[in-house]
């Protein structure tokens, strides 16, 4: 059974696979993760030779620098099953699947995958951006605890499920937040990773930052991004604090006190502190590690 690695994903790009001057930027990015795109940002006419530059850039990372996942056409497309495979060839971390509606889309990818025999080690992220997504999501989310499926992470398509559903894309986003908590209880429930949509405007970095600041407190993991000046933000809203990070240790140490070892509940500042709360110091901590160096 292969275990997914802890990695932060504060921030992550859509690139566009058509564009060559975006792809030769990205070694020069902040971001924990770059999603070279074959689906929504490529016009048909562009599909076959933007899947040849996909290979190409993939092919030619270095070592370090951000995760890389290629976001395929739909399997049910013309062009999904040869994106697919040339994915699987290229050896990404991850393929982002798009317009998952049941948890049978996830395992007929996998299914490719394994007849293929890709690496154990090749992850499925799924976009979650239509009303049947939202409706089987639980199922969906459940293939997480299913090491075998390679489900890694769910992704906010806010943009089509503003489509989809014809609900009022208001500046608060306040139709669209009783969905975007759905993800982030399922992505929990599955063991799971939980990247919030993207933000269209990408001049009013201010507005940007609060959505940041708002997936954060929501729970997601970090934001999906159109455009390199969102970066950094997204990575400083997702960071740990310094306050938390503080916290954080100062749980782990109580706890590992003598005279605490048995203890399920212990006392600090004046506050009841359990071990679920040592689990989240921890996860925090972890974080915060992982980020540390990328916050340029």
């Amino acid at each position: 059974m292969q275990i997914r690695p802890t990695r932060p994903r504060r921030s992550v790009l859509y690139v566009p696979a058509a564009n060559e001057k975006a792809l030769a930027k990205v070694p020069s990015l902040a971001c924990d993760c770059v999603v070279v795109d074959l689906e929504d940002a490529v016009a048909p006419a562009q599909k076959v030779v933007a899947r040849e530059r996909m290979r190409e850039f993939v092919a030619a990372r270095g070592e370090g620098g951000p995760e890389i996942v290629v976001r395929v056409n739909a399997l049910s497309s013309e062009w999904g099953n040869a994106d697919l495979l040339a994915a699987r060839e290229a050896r990404p971390d991850a393929i982002l699947l798009p317009k998952v509606e049941t948890a049978r889309d996830v395992l007929e990818a996998n299914d490719v995958l394994d007849e293929t025999e890709a690496r154990a080690s090749l992850w499925l992220w799924a976009m979650i951006e239509t009303p049947r997504a939202m409706l089987n999501i639980g199922a969906i989310a459940a293939l997480g605890r299913d090491r075998g499926a390679r489900l890694a992470c769910l992704v906010a398509g806010t943009n089509d499920l503003v489509k989809e559903t014809g609900v009022l894309a208001t500046p608060d986003r306040r139709y669209l937040m009783p969905w975007l908590m759905q993800i982030v209880l399922a992505a929990r429930a599955g063991g799971l990773d939980a990247l919030d949509g993207v933000r269209n405007d990408f001049s009013d970095l201010d507005a940007f930052t609060a959505e940041c600041r708002e997936g954060r407190n929501m729970g997601f993991d970090g934001k999906t991004l159109i455009h390199p000046a969102q970066i950094g933000p997204a990575n400083t809203a997702f960071s740990p604090s310094a306050e938390a990070v503080a916290e954080a240790l100062a749980i782990r140490a109580a706890f590992a006190l003598p005279e605490n070892a048995a203890s399920g509940v212990i006392s600090l500042d004046g506050k009841m502190v359990e071990r679920l709360h040592l689990d989240q110091a921890e996860r925090l901590l972890a974080k915060a590690d992982l980020g540390k160096d990328q916050t340029r």
